[in-house]
């Protein structure tokens, strides 16, 4: 299985000796919001052992050292939570975040699965939070409003404070889908399928805060070109090099993983400032034919990107559901930079981008 495909010897492919993945729905099945009220996943108590031989595959592809010198000691938050459908690469994304702060120096980790963990006194010991495919209401405590009032009140006083939150792959699969105690929507007139969107935002400030969460993702595996919205950005540095001019030039390239979608309502570009994003213009038709309705009208997919809230930094990476996505050298470091970007020791520019353009086919 080849996770990353270039012609540079820095993009090398790495090979990925981990199990297959779980079972996935078939192509064309309900791709609607999954977590506590969708479609089942892997559930059950969390296996929280990454396998011995993702962590030396991991270890063996960890950069050097990191883009910034940290202004102080820095602490990270992990947390692996999943309420809803369980990642099997959850604990290796975890351990990448530890590894990665090890190996430079970045940071120290501290790795729990606990959501009582976010308090407002408890998290005054750390710089910023890391969400590893975190799925469903992970920090809702079932029939306690308070104690789910007060998490998610610690959470974003935490990040609108002027702390900083990563996020990867299933943390945009969170807080959507239908309410509990809602009546599931009617099917369309004439029968079918009902359109599938992701459903609604039942944490709103949250969902505004990550900009997006699922609606469908292509099946793994699906070879997915990626577009660097800008090569010079400092998070970039990994996916460009430098000519003899000193300009930077993006190094095109294809990724093999999950890759979510985003509605048109919860994801909108000009909320965040777009680091990589999906080249649709390179897709092959039978690929872009695979998204059920509604597709987004402008064609505009974002994989990773910042978010400016209130004094605090956030940072996305949409990929991240196979275990190979941690054992490529590129992907790392670009992580590694949106850590330190969140944790306000990495300065980059994360004024929104400008609003995508709907391709001509798609207007009225």
């Amino acid at each position: 299985m080849l996770a990353l495909v270039s012609s540079s010897a820095r993009f090398a492919p790495v090979l990925s000796a981990q199990a297959p993945p779980p079972a996935t729905p078939p192509q064309g099945a309900p791709a609607g919001p999954r977590g506590p009220q969708g479609p089942p996943g892997p559930r059950g108590p969390q296996t929280q052992v990454a396998k011995t031989t993702d962590l030396m595959q991991m270890m063996a592809a960890l950069p050097a050292a990191a883009p910034a010198t940290p202004k102080k000691p820095r602490r990270v938050l992990v947390l692996a939570k999943a309420a809803g459908f369980v990642h099997s690469s959850i604990p290796l994304a975890a351990r990448t975040i530890e590894a990665l702060g090890d190996r430079t120096g970045a940071w120290t980790t501290v790795i729990s699965y606990d959501p009582a963990v976010i308090t407002a006194e408890n998290l005054q010991q750390y710089d910023a939070i890391f969400l590893a495919s975190t799925t469903g209401t992970y920090l809702d405590e079932p029939g306690n409003e308070a104690v789910t009032a007060a998490r998610r009140k610690a959470f974003m006083d935490f990040i609108r404070g002027g702390k900083g939150l990563g996020v990867i792959h299933a943390g945009t699969d969170s807080y959507h889908g239908s309410a509990p105690g809602a009546a599931p929507a009617a099917p369309p007139a004439g029968g079918g399928r009902r359109l599938q969107d992701g459903g609604a935002p039942l944490w709103p400030e949250y969902n505004n805060m990550i900009n997006g969460y699922f609606k469908w993702h292509w099946l793994y595996p699906t070879q997915i070109a990626v577009k660097v919205e800008d090569p010079n950005h400092p998070l970039n540095a990994p996916f460009t090099s430098v000519n003899q001019s000193g300009a930077r030039t993006a190094r095109p390239f294809s990724i093999v993983d999950e890759v979510y979608t985003f509605n048109e309502t919860s994801y909108v570009r000009s909320r965040a400032r777009i680091l990589t994003s999906i080249d649709y213009a390179k897709m092959p038709a039978e690929v872009k034919a695979q998204e059920p309705a509604p597709q987004r009208t402008d064609h505009d997919y974002a994989l990773s990107y910042l978010v400016k809230e209130g004094q605090g930094r956030v940072f996305v990476e949409v990929l991240g559901h196979d275990e190979s996505i941690y054992k490529q050298t590129p992907m790392l470091a670009h992580i590694l930079a949106g850590m330190q970007y969140a944790l306000g020791d990495l300065e980059a520019d994360d004024t929104p981008s400008p609003a995508a353009v709907a391709p001509v086919s798609a207007r009225k």
